[in-house]
């Protein structure tokens, strides 16, 4: 259940990474993700009548914690996937990501299956073939901040993983409204303070939408936590740029290199391993 409700996702994690990378291409990706955060909200209120749960303090400052790492994340990612291949800057926040929840999980005392293991090693190897380490021929069109703002990207989207699996078991959809809170009100401050603008009526409806999903991905993985190891779940939810890379194929004539093509293969072949652990 919780490699199923991980890799579901991942899905959506990364169909709305795809259309706020599109939206942060003609337009700030601050207010591209303060209005993604916004849309974001509107999906978690109905969501707590689904998620019940205990509101305590500790719900509220573990989920705070957790929003503005995922914000401050978020900013920089998208930046990362506006100044360059969507397919090549994103295998370095997916790494890094993945990776540091999975380290804490082990240093917390979580001893996945050696199955599961090998998934994991299996998942992170995917998702780095799968997202452009074969694109190093087209690396030099690649904004030069790019790498270096994804690989601060994954550290944040890490932390946001692991403030989010800290929360109380008993907390529901609570924390994630605090995270929500708190990234609105820092988002807020700085776009105004910098005097971002406004998008426009063509890219509103985009990063409303890419907020949807962002937050349904939330829902999914803090589902995830509750019944899984968190090596596992964030390993899982971590395959969302292969879905940022196959939509970025298909729909923005990005090709696949045949590094990438075993990527999705492998990548597939860890999601069977991680699932078919006991």
């Amino acid at each position: 259940m919780a490699a199923a409700l991980a890799l579901t996702s991942a899905l959506s994690f990364g169909a709305a990474d795809f259309l706020g990378g599109l939206a942060a291409r003609r337009c700030s990706a601050l207010t591209v993700t303060g209005v993604s955060q916004l849309a974001g909200l509107m999906v978690l209120v109905p969501a707590l009548l689904v998620f019940d749960g205990v509101l305590s303090m500790a719900a509220i400052w573990t989920g705070a914690l957790a929003g503005l790492a995922g914000a401050g994340g978020l900013v920089l990612y998208l930046r990362s996937l506006a100044i360059g291949p969507m397919s090549l800057v994103a295998p370095v926040a997916a790494v890094v990501g993945a990776a540091l929840p999975v380290a804490a999980g082990v240093v917390a005392g979580e001893r996945p299956p050696r199955l599961a293991l090998a998934g994991v090693a299996i998942g992170l190897a995917a998702v780095w073939l799968a997202t452009g380490q074969g694109r190093r021929r087209n690396s030099a069109h690649a904004h030069a901040q790019g790498p270096l703002l994804a690989l601060l990207a994954g550290l944040a989207f890490g932390a946001f993983f692991i403030f989010l699996d800290a929360t109380p078991a008993d907390s529901g959809a609570w924390p994630l409204v605090a995270a929500r809170g708190a990234s609105l009100i820092v988002l807020t401050v700085a776009a105004t303070s910098l005097r971002r603008p406004l998008p426009s009526r063509k890219i509103l409806p985009v990063a409303a939408v890419s907020g949807g999903l962002d937050m349904a991905a939330n829902l999914l993985f803090l589902a995830a936590t509750r019944t899984g190891l968190l090596t596992l779940t964030a390993l899982l939810a971590s395959l969302y740029p292969v879905v940022v890379v196959l939509l970025a194929w298909r729909l923005m004539a990005e090709r696949l290199t045949r590094a990438q093509l075993l990527g999705v293969v492998m990548a597939l072949a860890a999601v069977g391993l991680i699932a078919a652990a006991p």
